[in-house]
Protein backbone atom coordinates (compact mmCIF):
# COMPACT_ATOMS: atom_id res chain seq x y z
CA UNK A 1 0.00 0.00 0.00
CA UNK A 2 1.23 3.33 -0.92
CA UNK A 3 1.77 6.09 1.71
CA UNK A 4 3.04 9.44 1.40
CA UNK A 5 2.42 10.45 5.03
CA UNK A 6 5.74 10.94 5.99
CA UNK A 7 7.09 11.79 2.80
CA UNK A 8 7.54 15.73 4.30
CA UNK A 9 10.85 15.35 7.00
CA UNK A 10 12.57 12.21 4.47
CA UNK A 11 15.85 12.50 4.21
CA UNK A 12 16.27 10.32 0.95
CA UNK A 13 14.37 8.01 -0.91
CA UNK A 14 15.30 4.96 -2.18
CA UNK A 15 14.32 1.35 -3.88
CA UNK A 16 15.51 -1.96 -3.09
CA UNK A 17 15.19 -4.41 -6.18
CA UNK A 18 15.96 -8.25 -5.30
CA UNK A 19 16.00 -10.06 -8.43
CA UNK A 20 15.27 -13.83 -7.08
CA UNK A 21 14.51 -17.04 -8.76
CA UNK A 22 10.54 -17.05 -8.59
CA UNK A 23 10.02 -13.31 -8.44
CA UNK A 24 11.31 -9.49 -8.80
CA UNK A 25 10.04 -7.51 -5.62
CA UNK A 26 11.00 -3.97 -5.08
CA UNK A 27 10.68 -1.70 -2.26
CA UNK A 28 10.12 1.57 -1.98
CA UNK A 29 11.52 3.41 1.43
CA UNK A 30 11.44 6.75 2.72
CA UNK A 31 15.27 7.08 4.78
CA UNK A 32 14.45 9.26 8.34
CA UNK A 33 16.58 11.54 10.03
CA UNK A 34 16.69 9.61 12.56
CA UNK A 35 17.96 6.19 10.70
CA UNK A 36 14.66 4.32 10.01
CA UNK A 37 12.99 3.92 7.23
CA UNK A 38 9.41 3.91 6.08
CA UNK A 39 8.09 1.48 2.93
CA UNK A 40 6.23 3.66 0.61
CA UNK A 41 5.51 1.08 -1.97
CA UNK A 42 5.69 -2.36 -3.13
CA UNK A 43 5.92 -4.49 -6.03
CA UNK A 44 5.88 -8.15 -7.06
CA UNK A 45 6.67 -9.45 -10.05
CA UNK A 46 6.76 -13.15 -10.78
CA UNK A 47 9.35 -14.00 -13.58
CA UNK A 48 10.12 -17.82 -12.94
CA UNK A 49 13.81 -17.68 -14.18
CA UNK A 50 14.40 -20.74 -13.74
CA UNK A 51 11.16 -22.45 -15.68
CA UNK A 52 12.97 -25.54 -16.57
CA UNK A 53 14.67 -25.92 -13.16
CA UNK A 54 18.52 -24.15 -12.36
CA UNK A 55 20.32 -24.81 -16.22
CA UNK A 56 23.41 -23.29 -17.04
CA UNK A 57 21.61 -20.01 -19.05
CA UNK A 58 18.69 -18.53 -18.65
CA UNK A 59 16.68 -19.04 -21.29
CA UNK A 60 15.57 -15.99 -23.76
CA UNK A 61 11.70 -15.98 -22.79
CA UNK A 62 13.04 -15.98 -19.11
CA UNK A 63 15.29 -12.82 -20.08
CA UNK A 64 12.77 -11.08 -21.50
CA UNK A 65 10.31 -11.91 -18.71
CA UNK A 66 12.61 -10.14 -16.37
CA UNK A 67 13.23 -7.40 -18.63
CA UNK A 68 9.06 -6.95 -18.85
CA UNK A 69 9.10 -6.82 -14.92
CA UNK A 70 12.01 -4.05 -15.01
CA UNK A 71 10.52 -1.80 -16.96
CA UNK A 72 7.38 -1.44 -14.50
CA UNK A 73 9.97 -0.97 -11.87
CA UNK A 74 11.55 1.02 -13.52
CA UNK A 75 7.69 3.37 -13.64
CA UNK A 76 7.17 2.65 -10.23
CA UNK A 77 10.06 4.31 -9.24
CA UNK A 78 9.64 7.54 -11.39
CA UNK A 79 6.33 7.90 -10.27
CA UNK A 80 7.81 8.45 -6.60
CA UNK A 81 10.76 10.43 -7.38
CA UNK A 82 13.53 7.52 -6.57
CA UNK A 83 16.63 9.31 -5.94
CA UNK A 84 18.71 5.79 -6.19
CA UNK A 85 18.02 1.97 -7.09
CA UNK A 86 19.58 -0.50 -5.88
CA UNK A 87 19.67 -3.48 -6.95
CA UNK A 88 20.76 -7.14 -6.15
CA UNK A 89 20.97 -10.44 -7.90
CA UNK A 90 20.74 -13.62 -6.15
CA UNK A 91 20.81 -17.26 -7.11
CA UNK A 92 19.86 -18.01 -10.50
CA UNK A 93 21.64 -15.29 -12.01
CA UNK A 94 24.54 -15.09 -10.36
CA UNK A 95 25.01 -19.38 -11.17
CA UNK A 96 23.93 -19.00 -15.20
CA UNK A 97 26.88 -18.67 -17.44
CA UNK A 98 24.98 -15.78 -19.35
CA UNK A 99 24.04 -14.14 -16.31
CA UNK A 100 26.28 -11.26 -17.03
CA UNK A 101 24.06 -10.87 -20.12
CA UNK A 102 20.89 -10.44 -18.70
CA UNK A 103 23.13 -7.73 -15.77
CA UNK A 104 23.84 -5.82 -19.02
CA UNK A 105 20.39 -6.06 -20.60
CA UNK A 106 18.99 -4.74 -17.63
CA UNK A 107 21.51 -1.23 -18.14
CA UNK A 108 20.93 -1.36 -21.79
CA UNK A 109 17.36 -1.60 -22.17
CA UNK A 110 16.03 0.04 -18.48
CA UNK A 111 19.33 1.80 -16.66
CA UNK A 112 19.69 -0.48 -13.78
CA UNK A 113 22.67 -1.59 -12.49
CA UNK A 114 22.78 -4.85 -10.56
CA UNK A 115 25.41 -6.49 -8.37
CA UNK A 116 25.63 -10.23 -8.13
CA UNK A 117 25.73 -11.18 -4.52
CA UNK A 118 27.25 -14.11 -2.94
CA UNK A 119 24.82 -16.77 -1.18
CA UNK A 120 27.07 -15.78 2.32
CA UNK A 121 26.08 -12.46 1.63
CA UNK A 122 22.34 -12.47 0.72
CA UNK A 123 21.73 -14.67 3.70
CA UNK A 124 23.93 -12.38 6.33
CA UNK A 125 21.41 -9.18 4.64
CA UNK A 126 18.09 -11.55 5.22
CA UNK A 127 19.31 -12.13 9.05
CA UNK A 128 19.70 -8.42 9.50
CA UNK A 129 16.48 -7.80 8.62
CA UNK A 130 14.28 -10.31 10.17
CA UNK A 131 16.57 -9.16 13.76
CA UNK A 132 15.17 -6.02 12.83
CA UNK A 133 11.16 -6.92 11.98
CA UNK A 134 10.65 -9.67 14.38
CA UNK A 135 10.60 -9.77 18.14
CA UNK A 136 12.45 -12.92 19.66
CA UNK A 137 14.75 -11.75 22.45
CA UNK A 138 17.25 -13.55 23.72
CA UNK A 139 16.08 -16.73 21.98
CA UNK A 140 18.06 -18.31 19.64
CA UNK A 141 16.06 -18.98 16.72
CA UNK A 142 16.87 -20.59 13.20
CA UNK A 143 15.52 -17.88 10.36
CA UNK A 144 14.92 -19.48 7.04
CA UNK A 145 14.23 -17.91 3.54
CA UNK A 146 13.07 -20.08 0.75
CA UNK A 147 13.41 -19.24 -2.83
CA UNK A 148 13.77 -20.70 -5.94
CA UNK A 149 17.29 -21.60 -6.42
CA UNK A 150 18.85 -21.01 -2.77
CA UNK A 151 17.54 -21.14 0.53
CA UNK A 152 19.28 -19.03 3.26
CA UNK A 153 19.65 -20.60 6.84
CA UNK A 154 20.14 -18.05 9.55
CA UNK A 155 20.97 -19.25 13.21
CA UNK A 156 21.04 -16.34 15.76
CA UNK A 157 19.63 -14.29 18.35
CA UNK A 158 18.13 -10.26 18.22
CA UNK A 159 21.84 -9.21 18.58
CA UNK A 160 24.14 -12.26 17.37
CA UNK A 161 24.44 -14.22 14.10
CA UNK A 162 26.10 -17.45 15.26
CA UNK A 163 25.62 -19.12 11.72
CA UNK A 164 24.86 -17.95 7.95
CA UNK A 165 24.73 -20.02 4.71
CA UNK A 166 22.87 -20.04 1.42
CA UNK A 167 22.37 -23.90 0.35
CA UNK A 168 21.17 -24.81 -3.63
CA UNK A 169 18.16 -26.47 -2.19
CA UNK A 170 15.53 -23.46 -3.41
CA UNK A 171 12.02 -24.95 -4.15
CA UNK A 172 12.19 -24.41 -8.11
CA UNK A 173 15.49 -26.36 -8.39
CA UNK A 174 14.16 -28.71 -6.11
CA UNK A 175 11.21 -29.29 -8.04
CA UNK A 176 13.06 -29.74 -10.93
CA UNK A 177 15.67 -32.24 -10.04
CA UNK A 178 13.70 -34.59 -7.96
CA UNK A 179 9.57 -34.04 -8.45
CA UNK A 180 8.07 -35.88 -12.01
CA UNK A 181 4.71 -36.62 -10.35
CA UNK A 182 1.75 -34.97 -9.44
CA UNK A 183 0.65 -35.26 -6.85
CA UNK A 184 4.45 -36.02 -5.53
CA UNK A 185 5.00 -39.59 -4.48
CA UNK A 186 6.56 -40.87 -1.82
CA UNK A 187 9.86 -41.80 -2.64
CA UNK A 188 10.15 -38.36 -4.40
CA UNK A 189 10.21 -36.83 -0.82
CA UNK A 190 12.41 -39.96 0.56
CA UNK A 191 14.71 -38.54 -2.02
CA UNK A 192 14.29 -35.18 -1.76
CA UNK A 193 14.48 -35.68 2.46
CA UNK A 194 18.32 -37.46 1.80
CA UNK A 195 19.48 -34.74 0.13
CA UNK A 196 18.72 -32.27 2.25
CA UNK A 197 20.20 -34.25 5.05
CA UNK A 198 23.48 -34.60 2.86
CA UNK A 199 23.60 -30.84 1.83
CA UNK A 200 22.91 -29.68 5.75
CA UNK A 201 25.12 -31.74 7.95
CA UNK A 202 27.25 -28.25 8.70
CA UNK A 203 24.04 -26.15 9.78
CA UNK A 204 22.98 -29.46 12.05
CA UNK A 205 26.56 -29.41 13.42
CA UNK A 206 25.83 -25.82 14.69
CA UNK A 207 22.80 -26.21 15.76
CA UNK A 208 23.89 -28.84 18.41
CA UNK A 209 25.25 -25.95 20.17
CA UNK A 210 21.62 -24.11 20.61
CA UNK A 211 18.17 -24.78 22.02
CA UNK A 212 15.92 -23.73 19.13
CA UNK A 213 12.74 -24.43 19.39
CA UNK A 214 11.44 -21.48 17.05
CA UNK A 215 11.85 -20.96 13.11
CA UNK A 216 11.55 -17.90 11.27
CA UNK A 217 10.56 -18.10 7.88
CA UNK A 218 10.58 -15.36 5.45
CA UNK A 219 10.01 -14.40 1.23
CA UNK A 220 7.12 -15.99 -0.86
CA UNK A 221 7.39 -19.61 0.03
CA UNK A 222 7.36 -19.55 3.61
CA UNK A 223 4.47 -16.91 3.54
CA UNK A 224 2.13 -18.71 1.16
CA UNK A 225 2.43 -21.81 3.38
CA UNK A 226 1.56 -19.58 6.29
CA UNK A 227 -0.75 -18.07 4.24
CA UNK A 228 -2.92 -21.10 3.66
CA UNK A 229 -2.63 -22.46 7.30
CA UNK A 230 -3.79 -18.92 8.72
CA UNK A 231 -6.87 -19.39 6.02
CA UNK A 232 -7.55 -23.03 7.04
CA UNK A 233 -7.39 -22.03 11.15
CA UNK A 234 -9.73 -18.53 10.11
CA UNK A 235 -6.82 -16.13 11.38
CA UNK A 236 -6.99 -12.72 10.03
CA UNK A 237 -4.26 -12.20 8.14
CA UNK A 238 -5.06 -9.33 5.50
CA UNK A 239 -2.92 -6.38 7.47
CA UNK A 240 -0.35 -8.46 7.90
CA UNK A 241 1.44 -11.56 8.26
CA UNK A 242 4.58 -10.12 10.20
CA UNK A 243 5.01 -12.11 13.51
CA UNK A 244 2.11 -14.44 12.37
CA UNK A 245 2.75 -17.77 14.37
CA UNK A 246 1.66 -21.19 14.15
CA UNK A 247 2.60 -24.43 16.03
CA UNK A 248 3.63 -27.62 14.14
CA UNK A 249 1.07 -29.48 15.07
CA UNK A 250 -1.35 -27.21 12.87
CA UNK A 251 1.63 -27.72 9.81
CA UNK A 252 1.44 -31.44 10.24
CA UNK A 253 -2.09 -31.36 9.79
CA UNK A 254 -1.58 -28.88 6.78
CA UNK A 255 1.22 -30.99 5.23
CA UNK A 256 -0.64 -34.09 5.45
CA UNK A 257 -3.36 -33.03 3.39
CA UNK A 258 -1.78 -30.63 1.17
CA UNK A 259 1.09 -32.98 -0.25
CA UNK A 260 -1.30 -35.37 -1.12
CA UNK A 261 -3.22 -32.81 -3.78
CA UNK A 262 -2.62 -32.23 -7.02
CA UNK A 263 -2.11 -29.35 -9.48
CA UNK A 264 -5.78 -28.63 -9.57
CA UNK A 265 -6.53 -28.86 -6.09
CA UNK A 266 -3.36 -27.12 -5.17
CA UNK A 267 -5.10 -24.16 -7.12
CA UNK A 268 -8.28 -24.05 -4.96
CA UNK A 269 -6.21 -23.31 -2.46
CA UNK A 270 -6.63 -19.86 -1.10
CA UNK A 271 -3.23 -18.08 0.16
CA UNK A 272 -1.51 -20.10 -2.84
CA UNK A 273 -0.08 -17.53 -5.63
CA UNK A 274 -0.70 -19.07 -8.74
CA UNK A 275 2.73 -19.32 -9.86
CA UNK A 276 4.33 -20.62 -7.08
CA UNK A 277 1.55 -24.00 -7.64
CA UNK A 278 4.09 -25.95 -9.50
CA UNK A 279 7.05 -25.43 -7.04
CA UNK A 280 6.21 -25.38 -3.44
CA UNK A 281 6.05 -28.79 -2.73
CA UNK A 282 9.31 -29.04 -1.96
CA UNK A 283 9.01 -25.78 0.26
CA UNK A 284 6.59 -27.81 2.25
CA UNK A 285 9.07 -31.02 2.44
CA UNK A 286 11.58 -28.71 3.41
CA UNK A 287 9.98 -27.31 6.20
CA UNK A 288 8.37 -30.53 7.05
CA UNK A 289 11.76 -32.06 7.33
CA UNK A 290 13.31 -29.49 9.24
CA UNK A 291 10.72 -29.22 11.88
CA UNK A 292 11.27 -33.34 12.48
CA UNK A 293 15.22 -32.87 12.43
CA UNK A 294 15.53 -30.09 14.43
CA UNK A 295 12.63 -30.56 17.31
CA UNK A 296 10.74 -27.27 15.99
CA UNK A 297 7.89 -25.93 17.98
CA UNK A 298 6.55 -23.23 16.06
CA UNK A 299 7.08 -21.47 12.96
CA UNK A 300 6.96 -17.31 13.06
CA UNK A 301 6.83 -15.45 10.03
CA UNK A 302 8.90 -12.42 8.74
CA UNK A 303 7.73 -10.15 5.92
CA UNK A 304 11.24 -8.81 6.24
CA UNK A 305 13.58 -10.23 3.48
CA UNK A 306 16.32 -9.43 1.55
CA UNK A 307 14.85 -5.79 0.09
CA UNK A 308 14.93 -4.22 4.01
CA UNK A 309 18.20 -6.28 4.53
CA UNK A 310 19.48 -4.25 1.92
CA UNK A 311 18.06 -1.06 2.79
CA UNK A 312 19.20 -1.39 6.56
CA UNK A 313 23.05 -2.08 4.91
CA UNK A 314 22.54 1.35 2.98
CA UNK A 315 21.76 3.38 5.78
CA UNK A 316 24.60 1.77 8.10
CA UNK A 317 27.30 2.53 5.41
CA UNK A 318 25.68 6.11 4.64
CA UNK A 319 24.60 7.00 7.60
CA UNK A 320 27.49 10.36 7.37
CA UNK A 321 26.83 11.07 4.20
CA UNK A 322 22.85 11.14 4.82
CA UNK A 323 23.81 13.32 7.53
CA UNK A 324 21.38 11.01 9.33
CA UNK A 325 21.68 12.08 13.15
CA UNK A 326 20.54 8.90 14.40
CA UNK A 327 18.27 8.41 17.87
CA UNK A 328 18.89 6.08 20.76
CA UNK A 329 18.60 2.52 19.44
CA UNK A 330 15.96 -0.09 20.84
CA UNK A 331 17.30 -3.17 20.79
CA UNK A 332 13.51 -4.51 20.55
CA UNK A 333 11.50 -4.26 17.39
CA UNK A 334 8.56 -3.15 19.01
CA UNK A 335 9.06 -0.45 21.07
CA UNK A 336 11.90 0.90 18.05
CA UNK A 337 8.74 0.88 15.75
CA UNK A 338 6.40 2.70 17.46
CA UNK A 339 8.63 5.48 18.86
CA UNK A 340 9.86 5.69 14.85
CA UNK A 341 6.12 6.13 14.01
CA UNK A 342 5.90 8.79 17.15
CA UNK A 343 8.78 10.85 15.58
CA UNK A 344 7.77 11.28 12.54
CA UNK A 345 4.19 12.28 13.62
CA UNK A 346 5.73 14.60 15.80
CA UNK A 347 3.84 13.50 18.54
CA UNK A 348 3.06 15.32 21.57
CA UNK A 349 5.39 13.71 23.93
CA UNK A 350 5.20 15.16 27.41
CA UNK A 351 1.15 14.69 27.08
CA UNK A 352 1.37 11.38 25.77
CA UNK A 353 3.87 10.10 28.39
CA UNK A 354 2.09 11.82 31.33
CA UNK A 355 -1.31 9.88 29.97
CA UNK A 356 0.72 7.00 29.54
CA UNK A 357 2.56 6.95 33.25
CA UNK A 358 -1.18 7.31 34.88
CA UNK A 359 -2.97 4.25 32.28
CA UNK A 360 -0.35 2.03 33.03
CA UNK A 361 -1.22 2.77 37.00
CA UNK A 362 -4.96 2.32 36.72
CA UNK A 363 -4.27 -0.96 34.70
CA UNK A 364 -2.22 -2.37 37.59
CA UNK A 365 -4.63 -1.69 39.94
CA UNK A 366 -7.15 -3.09 37.98
CA UNK A 367 -5.59 -5.69 36.41
CA UNK A 368 -6.92 -8.73 38.28
CA UNK A 369 -10.33 -7.21 38.73
CA UNK A 370 -10.21 -7.09 34.73
CA UNK A 371 -8.95 -9.99 33.79
CA UNK A 372 -6.24 -8.37 31.81
CA UNK A 373 -3.64 -10.71 30.77
CA UNK A 374 0.13 -9.33 31.32
CA UNK A 375 0.85 -8.78 27.60
CA UNK A 376 -2.04 -6.20 27.33
CA UNK A 377 -0.15 -3.83 29.88
CA UNK A 378 2.56 -3.08 26.61
CA UNK A 379 -0.24 -2.79 24.39
CA UNK A 380 -1.92 -0.15 26.86
CA UNK A 381 1.42 2.03 27.28
CA UNK A 382 1.91 2.25 23.36
CA UNK A 383 -1.47 3.01 22.60
CA UNK A 384 -1.07 5.55 25.43
CA UNK A 385 1.76 7.03 23.83
CA UNK A 386 0.13 6.61 19.73
CA UNK A 387 -3.42 8.01 21.09
CA UNK A 388 -2.90 11.53 19.53
CA UNK A 389 -0.57 11.52 16.60
CA UNK A 390 -3.55 11.62 14.23
CA UNK A 391 -3.21 15.71 14.96
CA UNK A 392 -0.56 15.22 12.36
CA UNK A 393 -3.21 14.77 10.04
CA UNK A 394 -5.77 17.26 11.34
CA UNK A 395 -7.36 17.96 14.86
CA UNK A 396 -10.89 17.18 13.22
CA UNK A 397 -11.21 13.61 13.82
CA UNK A 398 -7.75 13.05 15.13
CA UNK A 399 -8.55 10.32 17.11
CA UNK A 400 -9.82 8.02 13.67
CA UNK A 401 -6.66 9.45 11.88
CA UNK A 402 -4.95 7.71 14.75
CA UNK A 403 -6.22 4.28 14.02
CA UNK A 404 -5.42 4.67 10.54
CA UNK A 405 -1.83 5.66 10.91
CA UNK A 406 -0.92 2.70 13.83
CA UNK A 407 -2.67 -0.04 10.97
CA UNK A 408 -1.07 0.95 8.40
CA UNK A 409 2.45 2.12 9.78
CA UNK A 410 3.71 -1.26 9.13
CA UNK A 411 4.97 -1.38 13.02
CA UNK A 412 7.92 -4.33 13.34
CA UNK A 413 7.33 -7.31 16.29
CA UNK A 414 3.66 -7.11 16.44
CA UNK A 415 0.47 -9.79 15.19
CA UNK A 416 -2.37 -8.36 13.76
CA UNK A 417 -4.10 -8.60 16.39
CA UNK A 418 -1.93 -6.49 18.57
CA UNK A 419 -2.11 -3.80 16.16
CA UNK A 420 -5.51 -3.58 15.85
CA UNK A 421 -6.13 -3.48 19.76
CA UNK A 422 -3.45 -0.38 20.08
CA UNK A 423 -5.44 1.04 16.73
CA UNK A 424 -8.88 0.45 18.58
CA UNK A 425 -7.47 1.21 21.88
CA UNK A 426 -5.98 4.81 20.63
CA UNK A 427 -9.15 5.63 18.75
CA UNK A 428 -11.71 5.36 21.87
CA UNK A 429 -9.63 7.94 23.54
CA UNK A 430 -12.06 10.10 22.76
CA UNK A 431 -16.16 10.89 21.75
CA UNK A 432 -17.47 7.19 20.64
CA UNK A 433 -17.44 4.27 23.04
CA UNK A 434 -16.84 1.25 21.05
CA UNK A 435 -19.66 0.00 19.31
CA UNK A 436 -20.19 -2.35 16.63
CA UNK A 437 -22.05 -0.43 14.18
CA UNK A 438 -18.02 0.77 14.06
CA UNK A 439 -16.74 -0.68 11.15
CA UNK A 440 -13.24 -1.75 12.34
CA UNK A 441 -14.02 -2.24 15.99
CA UNK A 442 -16.90 -5.00 14.52
CA UNK A 443 -14.78 -7.11 12.56
CA UNK A 444 -12.56 -7.48 15.93
CA UNK A 445 -13.43 -11.23 17.55
CA UNK A 446 -15.36 -11.01 20.40
CA UNK A 447 -12.68 -11.69 23.33
CA UNK A 448 -10.45 -9.10 21.56
CA UNK A 449 -13.51 -6.44 21.59
CA UNK A 450 -13.60 -7.42 25.01
CA UNK A 451 -9.87 -6.36 25.74
CA UNK A 452 -10.57 -3.28 23.48
CA UNK A 453 -13.05 -2.19 25.91
CA UNK A 454 -11.36 -2.41 28.95
CA UNK A 455 -8.15 -0.71 27.69
CA UNK A 456 -9.81 1.79 26.03
CA UNK A 457 -12.24 2.82 29.61
CA UNK A 458 -8.56 3.04 31.29
CA UNK A 459 -7.41 5.14 28.69
CA UNK A 460 -10.16 7.52 28.10
CA UNK A 461 -9.80 8.33 32.29
CA UNK A 462 -6.06 8.62 32.11
CA UNK A 463 -6.52 11.17 29.18
CA UNK A 464 -9.08 13.09 30.90
CA UNK A 465 -6.97 13.84 34.08
CA UNK A 466 -4.78 15.43 31.43
CA UNK A 467 -7.21 17.87 30.06
CA UNK A 468 -5.06 20.50 30.04
CA UNK A 469 -2.11 19.00 28.59
CA UNK A 470 0.26 21.00 30.98
CA UNK A 471 0.76 17.42 32.97
CA UNK A 472 -1.19 19.14 36.34
CA UNK A 473 -1.32 15.89 38.02
CA UNK A 474 1.73 15.39 39.71
CA UNK A 475 0.77 12.41 41.62
CA UNK A 476 -2.11 9.55 41.59
CA UNK A 477 -3.25 7.77 43.96
CA UNK A 478 -6.38 4.63 43.80
CA UNK A 479 -8.54 3.43 46.59
CA UNK A 480 -10.74 0.45 45.67
CA UNK A 481 -14.22 -0.12 47.95
CA UNK A 482 -16.97 -2.34 47.37
CA UNK A 483 -18.91 -0.46 44.86
CA UNK A 484 -17.02 3.05 44.13
CA UNK A 485 -12.70 3.28 42.65
CA UNK A 486 -11.71 6.68 44.11
CA UNK A 487 -8.87 8.99 42.69
CA UNK A 488 -7.14 11.17 44.38
CA UNK A 489 -5.15 13.60 42.70
CA UNK A 490 -2.28 15.70 43.61
CA UNK A 491 -1.97 18.83 41.24
CA UNK A 492 0.20 21.74 40.59
CA UNK A 493 -2.21 24.27 39.55
CA UNK A 494 -6.12 24.08 40.20
CA UNK A 495 -7.76 20.72 39.43
CA UNK A 496 -10.95 21.49 38.59
CA UNK A 497 -10.25 20.91 34.83
CA UNK A 498 -8.50 17.45 35.05
CA UNK A 499 -11.73 16.31 37.37
CA UNK A 500 -14.18 17.49 34.89
CA UNK A 501 -12.02 15.94 31.98
CA UNK A 502 -11.53 12.63 33.69
CA UNK A 503 -15.24 12.25 35.27
CA UNK A 504 -16.87 13.15 31.61
CA UNK A 505 -15.31 10.63 29.94
CA UNK A 506 -15.85 7.77 32.89
CA UNK A 507 -19.27 5.94 31.46
CA UNK A 508 -16.62 2.97 29.87
CA UNK A 509 -14.69 3.35 32.86
CA UNK A 510 -17.79 2.33 35.43
CA UNK A 511 -18.84 -0.26 32.96
CA UNK A 512 -15.87 -2.03 32.68
CA UNK A 513 -15.40 -2.45 36.35
CA UNK A 514 -19.18 -2.33 37.34
CA UNK A 515 -18.19 0.85 39.96
CA UNK A 516 -18.58 4.17 40.45
CA UNK A 517 -15.34 6.37 39.76
CA UNK A 518 -14.86 9.12 42.40
CA UNK A 519 -12.26 11.79 42.03
CA UNK A 520 -11.02 14.02 44.62
CA UNK A 521 -7.67 16.45 44.74
CA UNK A 522 -5.50 15.78 47.92
CA UNK A 523 -5.65 17.98 50.49
CA UNK A 524 -2.25 19.14 51.79
CA UNK A 525 -0.52 16.85 54.40
CA UNK A 526 -3.79 14.03 53.57
CA UNK A 527 -2.32 10.45 53.98
CA UNK A 528 -4.15 8.31 51.75
CA UNK A 529 -4.00 4.80 52.97
CA UNK A 530 -3.14 3.38 49.35
CA UNK A 531 0.00 1.42 47.72
CA UNK A 532 1.87 2.93 44.60
CA UNK A 533 3.65 0.49 42.50
CA UNK A 534 6.21 2.01 39.70
CA UNK A 535 3.94 1.67 36.77
CA UNK A 536 6.81 1.48 34.48
CA UNK A 537 9.08 -1.57 36.50
CA UNK A 538 10.37 -3.20 33.01
CA UNK A 539 9.50 -0.51 30.32
CA UNK A 540 11.73 2.28 30.73
CA UNK A 541 12.11 4.48 27.58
Amino acid sequence: MADSTFNGTASKRIAALDLGTNSFHVVIADIYPDGSFRTVDKLKEMVILAEKGMKNRLSEDAMDRGISALKKVNILCDSYNVERILAYATSAIREAENGGEFIQRMIDEVQIKALAISGKREAELIGQAIQHAVSFGTETVLMVDIGGGSVEFILGNKVEIFYSSSKKIGAARMAAEFVDHDPITKKEIKQLRQHFADELTDLFKAMEKHEVRTIVGSSGTMENIADMIADRQSITASLTLNELTYSTESFKKFQKDFIKMDREERLDQSGLEEKRVDIITPGVVLLDFLIEECGIERVKISESALREGMILDYIKKEKDSLDLELLADFPDPRRRSVFELLRKCDWHEKHSTHVAKMALQLFDELQDDLDLPDEDRELLEYASYMHDIGYYISHRKHHKHALYLIRYANLKGFRETEINIMANVARYHRRSTPAKRHKRYRKLDKPVRKRVKKLSGILRVADGLDRSHFQNVQQLEISKGEDTITLYITTEADPELEIWGATRKSYLFEQITSKTLEIYPKEEGEVIDVEQPDPFPEHKS
